[in-house]
């Protein structure tokens, strides 16, 4: 008996020793932290990034700061073993960014701020100059604010229970009609895409707020047929993301083909303008690419089509492909849009498409900027098409 006791001492003196080193490791971190400071977002509009990393040989910074991304800034190592490097004078934007150590590359521990690039984890900051810059729509601002909630619903063409991303506006008070925009992500993207890289929360409180966008419902659905959620959110667990999970499988339909799943259950579950004037659609990359599927499959359904950066090819000499087109811009669609970056991959493709629209006289507007296939891009576009729709 005497035995059991000392042993039940001895098990709860390491318990507790353990819990005791737990606790000093957590506050030498929180001490660390508080040391040193990062980024820090100067008033003339440079940033600073600080490393406490004492025993490193080589450390840099890189993100989308930099003209090109592969570049990345050497830091310099003070004599209190933190290492530091200010950037050159940075435009009004959300940036992204992570350290190289030794060749290792690390997301910043003094940066809470952290976003998910299918399997790549990024810093963010914000630099804003003024309440009409887009680092002031990007951020968190002193507004009436949507309410953003992941749902789960049924898709009956797909065999599933799936989880999109809903923002109610800030004036939904489940009496008044909204209309409903679709925003949808590209390849290796998921429900939560659109939210976290995208800033859709904030850029759409923002200009509302503004009176510069109709207090619309956006919907972001999972735009991957074989995935019903977000990694870690569905039942195959935490599996690493890799932008084609398990697409060996197969579906038992494409997204376009499932898509009016999505609708109905928007449409039965929130206070909606159920028809054709109260929706659009929109998507970038992959999602531009579901968006024209879409345009062709039911041009009755939505009034309003943006396709950013679009995965789109022009079917060419082929008879399915013309009809779907002509049935779709005869039924005068309100906006055909299409945008995307002057350095963008996909240039070639939107060129052909807008060459196949020309020689048949469908109406379309074109909006072309600097960049390619990024973040950025697609957030100015949202931005955007945001401000085009649902006005009469």
């Amino acid at each position: 008996m005497d035995k059991t006791i000392s042993n039940c001492k001895k098990l709860m003196l390491l318990v507790c020793s353990g819990l005791m080193a737990l606790n000093c490791f957590g506050q030498q971190a929180l001490g660390q932290r508080a040391r040193v400071q990062s980024p820090i977002v100067n008033n003339d509009g440079t940033v600073t990034f600080n490393l406490f990393a004492p025993s490193a040989q080589r450390v840099s910074v890189s993100g989308d700061f930099n003209e090109i991304r592969s570049q990345s800034l050497p830091m310099t190592k003070q004599d209190n073993g933190v290492w530091t490097v200010t950037t050159g004078q940075l435009n009004p934007e959300l940036y992204s960014y992570s350290f190289s150590i030794d060749g290792q590359r690390f997301i910043d521990p003094a940066n809470s701020y952290v976003n998910r690039d299918i399997s790549t984890l990024s810093n963010i900051f914000i630099v804003s100059k003024s309440n009409d810059d887009k680092g002031h729509l990007y951020g968190v601002n002193n507004v009436p604010h949507g309410m953003l909630s992941r749902v789960w619903y049924d898709s009956p063409t797909l065999g599933q229970q799936r989880r999109m991303t809903v923002y109610l506006p800030a004036a939904y008070d489940g009496k008044k009609r909204f209309p409903v925009m679709y925003l949808l992500h590209g390849h290796g993207g998921d429900e939560t895409s659109w939210g976290d890289l995208g800033r859709t929360s904030q850029i759409m409180d923002n200009l509302i707020a503004e009176g510069k966008a109709v207090p619309m419902i956006v919907v972001m659905p999972n735009g991957n047929p074989t995935c019903n959620a977000a990694p870690g959110w569905w039942h195959e667990g935490m599996y690493t993301p890799d932008g084609n999970a398990f697409n060996q499988r197969g579906a038992k339909a494409s997204m376009e083909e499932s898509f009016m799943d999505i609708v109905k259950y928007i449409d039965s579950h929130y206070m909606t303008i159920a028809k054709r004037s109260g929706r659009a659609v929109t998507g970038l990359s992959m999602g531009g690419g579901h968006t024209f599927g879409i345009s062709r499959l039911y041009p009755d359904q939505f009034d309003y089509y943006g396709l950013q950066s679009a995965a789109a090819r022009v079917q060419q000499n082929n008879e399915q492909f013309d009809s779907q087109m002509q049935r779709l811009f005869a039924s005068k669609p309100k906006l055909y849009w299409i945008a995307i970056g002057k350095d963008d991959f996909l240039m070639q493709s939107n060129t052909q498409l807008r060459s196949y629209l020309d020689s048949h006289s469908y109406p379309y507007e074109y909006y072309e900027n600097d960049g390619g296939h990024i973040w950025r891009n697609w957030r100015i576009y949202l931005t955007l098409f945001a401000q085009k729709i649902f006005k009469q």
